[in-house]
């Protein structure tokens, strides 16, 4: 079954319920913790809150698992769709 996050929904189908949100799972984490969840909307695979309590997203790049900051990614996001508009 897929997972798809509050924000992705928001964005791309505000009638599509949501699995998860991604504010609310990194609200419960400590620092320097992460949680393996899936958004096959947004294709990411966990998110972590880091040492500065910064939340990060996780996506595999080719193999490579990367970290990106949570607002940079869904500021890049959502300027390339051009869909939502806060």
């Amino acid at each position: 079954m897929a997972d798809y996050s509050k924000q992705w929904c928001d964005i791309n189908d505000s009638d599509m319920p949501y699995d998860f949100d991604i504010l609310e799972e990194f609200g419960k984490l400590p620092k320097n913790k992460y949680i393996p969840i899936i958004c096959e909307g947004f294709g990411f695979l966990a998110i972590m809150r880091d040492h500065e309590d910064k939340c990060l997203l996780s996506f595999d790049d080719h193999g490579k698992i990367i970290w990106e900051d949570y607002d940079q990614f869904m500021d890049r996001y959502i300027n390339r769709n051009n869909t939502f508009k806060i």
